[in-house]
């Protein structure tokens, strides 16, 4: 009798602990880092939650740091990572790690990031991290170890610089990316106009070229980011400059090549635009990408046969400049950090169609990256 009794109390006991954990899986709720540009009304890094029904619920400044204007994490989600992007062309940048706990950020260190301006930071399963510095035009390596700690900077791989006094012309990585390998990489630099690849040396702890090492994008593109189709064969590209999104191809032996471009606008609009952020569903079906200045989110539906493009709507986002957007882990949820009208804007997103349909806004100043 009284071992039927322990039964039946471990038997409730667990009962309430599985149904605890079912109702936290269940409820759908999210949390997210912001990153920002900071000013007197914005310290850092920033924490909110997205609950079910796609509203936002704000957390608050969980780390103070300067310009931390792109956010990554540790393949664990222990550590996050953020970038300085330092105001100074001539001063190096650093990069910050930070132990997650709970609601706040715990500061471990900082290194550098081997270039001036880095707007960019990536980190793969193994712990490797790529910075892009914009006005360096560099990429730089590093790595963090299991304690969260970052080394001090391994390798650099550094974009040539053409003699011009146009900003344009010199080089400019905006991204830096690692693909499904983990040790073949992509940088994407604005300044030249090209894509660049190269492999990680694990043994040497370098970047080294591979061949061909580079390709050359449509005459006044500006590519800035990129998203890999699930496949890993279709690569697109957001272009900055002359507002397009570009399908690369990559084979089987490892080459790639340009199959073709597509508008990120409506033809009627004529004004100054700049594409901010890409991104792509799970399924691979649909791809979205923001305009800066026509202030909107591009939705394309991708071919399953050949990758191409066709356009499905060009949604709001209720706010100016949306420099960085990002889809929820459930991907039921597309939300959009609008840079200069100091917002934050919640979609729902319907799966089968990938449209957008408005929740709300939340004030947040000087957003510009968004980290699930």
């Amino acid at each position: 009798m009284k071992y039927q009794i322990i039964c039946i109390i471990l038997v409730v006991l667990t009962g309430c602990k599985t149904n605890k954990k079912e109702i936290k899986q269940n409820s759908n709720s999210y949390s997210f880092y912001v990153g920002t540009y900071t000013n007197k009304k914005s310290e850092g890094i920033y924490k909110y939650i997205l609950q079910k029904d796609g509203r936002i619920k704000p957390i608050g400044l969980v780390a103070k740091s300067v310009n931390p204007s792109f956010l990554a994490m540790s393949d664990n989600r222990q550590y996050l990572l953020a970038v300085n992007e330092i105001s100074n062309d001539d001063e190096v940048g650093t990069i910050e790690s930070y132990s997650i706990l709970n609601d706040s950020l715990s500061f471990i260190n900082r290194s550098t990031t081997g270039g001036a301006n880095p707007c960019f930071v990536n980190i793969n399963s193994d712990g490797y991290i790529l910075t892009a510095n914009y006005t360096g035009g560099n990429v730089g390596l590093l790595k963090l170890n299991k304690k969260g700690e970052l080394s001090d900077l391994l390798d650099i791989e550094q974009h040539a610089i053409k003699e011009t006094n146009d900003l344009k012309q010199a080089a400019h990585a905006h991204s830096a990316w690692f693909e499904a390998s983990n040790n073949n990489i992509i940088t994407v630099d604005l300044g030249t106009n090209e894509l660049w690849f190269s492999q990680l040396d694990t043994s040497l702890h370098k970047l080294q070229a591979k061949d061909p090492y580079k390709l050359k994008m449509t005459d006044g593109a500006g590519p800035r980011h990129l998203a890999f189709h699930p496949n890993n064969k279709w690569i697109y590209v957001v272009n900055e400059l002359n507002s397009t999104v570009t399908l690369v191809l990559k084979t089987d032996d490892n080459h790639y090549s340009i199959v073709s471009s597509y508008s990120s606008l409506p033809k009627a609009y004529s004004e100054a635009n700049y594409p901010g952020d890409i991104h792509i569903s799970s399924d691979g079906n649909f791809l979205y990408a923001s305009n800066r200045g026509h202030n909107s989110i591009v939705i394309y539906r991708v071919n399953k046969r050949d990758g191409s493009l066709n356009l499905l709507a060009h949604v709001s986002t209720h706010g100016k400049w949306p420099r960085n957007f990002s889809l929820s882990p459930d991907e039921n949820f597309l939300l959009v950090a609008n840079q200069h009208s100091n917002n934050i804007v919640s979609f729902k997103r319907d799966k089968k169609t990938g449209l957008l349909e408005y929740v709300e806004q939340i004030e947040s100043y000087k957003p510009v990256c968004i980290l699930f």
